[in-house]
């Protein structure tokens, strides 16, 4: 069912959300990006339509609500532990195509990926519904298209669109009907709008041979890549992390773990006991977060982790472009393929 309202009642109808919801959505912080006169949008809790950056492609990704930077999982002492207090009401998120397509490759990593499930992930999850936001246009630096994340037709509880200053929504979830009902002044069917093409390209290699490991094409980033670890960070798919356990005394028996987020690209990520380190340089860093996001993650889940959002070409400060080198990669595929 879909529903076309005023901006005026919608955010009406999110304040009566707020009972319910806490609402996240990107936010264009004036004065807060890299440099003191440049703004950044990031992700905050709002509660108007007006707060909402609609123009702008976020710069930081919406994981932050499932996995913080850094997230106690639980405090301890010598009789007991006790697992940290989380806020337990639920969340809407707003986000776009290809962060819809990126939380189902986090949900994979931490709900599908074995036997388990990660249970402190599970319990945020749950609380957690997803807003889609329609896109107009291509952003600087996507290749959703070629990625096949610029559509999403399932997995939101309602989309957002802002067209000729009135909101649409596509409602999936039927629980909202009756919200929308009471402020919505027409119903009409709504497809959410997406991306059909992109400024950029890039050809994903099928087959990558085992060669590749040793090609010559990684050592361009040995000096090109400062390893500063922001592509990671910004990255909606990437899911590593590190645990910390933080003492309060010095007899290191009353504390508190802690998951935080890592890097593949910064030192010691590899490092293991007895001073092993299995990549050592920036160009094998790289390698491996390429061919992570093209083709290992494939051969385990059946398709890409890359969605094609850009933000790690966006946000590196030595203007490492993903989508050049995944094109750099199929280049020297097909020439392995010819010797």
């Amino acid at each position: 069912m879909g529903y076309i309202m005023s901006q005026e009642n919608f955010d009406v109808m999110l304040d009566e959300l707020s009972s319910t919801y806490r609402i996240w959505a990107p936010v264009n912080k004036v004065g807060e990006g890299r440099h003191t006169d440049t703004d950044v949008v990031r992700y905050d809790f709002v509660s108007s339509v007006k707060e909402i950056e609609w123009e702008k492609k976020s710069d930081y990704a919406f994981k932050e609500i499932l996995t913080p930077l850094s997230q106690t999982l639980f405090f301890f002492t010598e009789d007991e532990v006790k697992e940290a207090n989380r806020d337990v009401k639920d969340v809407l998120v707003f986000l776009r195509s290809c962060d819809m397509h990126a939380l189902k490759r986090q949900d994979d990593i931490y709900l599908h990926n074995g036997k388990e499930r990660d249970y402190f992930y599970d319990q945020m999850r749950q609380h957690v519904h997803f807003v889609l936001m329609g896109c107009s246009h291509s952003y600087q630096e996507c290749f959703c298209v070629d990625m096949g994340s610029n559509q999403t037709k399932d997995g939101y509880v309602f989309s957002f669109d802002i067209i000729d200053g009135n909101i649409h929504s596509d409602v999936k979830d039927e629980t909202f009907n009756n919200v929308f009902k009471k402020y919505a002044s027409q119903e009409k069917d709504v497809t959410p709008q997406y991306v059909t093409e992109n400024d950029v390209h890039v050809t994903i290699p099928n087959e990558i041979p085992l060669s590749i490991y040793k090609s010559d094409m990684w050592d361009e980033y040995k000096t090109r890549c400062i390893g500063c670890g922001r592509c990671n960070f910004v990255c909606p798919t990437c899911t590593c992390y590190t645990m910390q356990d933080i003492y309060y005394t010095d007899n290191g028996k009353v504390g508190e773990r802690r998951r935080v987020c890592a890097s593949c690209m910064v030192d010691g990520y590899t490092n293991v006991a007895g001073g092993g380190q299995y990549r050592r340089d920036q160009g094998e860093r790289m390698r491996f977060k390429v061919l992570h996001k093209v083709y290992d993650h494939r051969q385990r889940f059946g398709y890409d982790m890359c969605v094609g959002c850009g933000r790690c070409t966006d946000v590196c400060p030595e203007y490492i472009s993903m989508a050049a080198a995944i094109n750099k990669l199929n280049k020297t595929v097909e020439e392995l393929k010819n010797e």
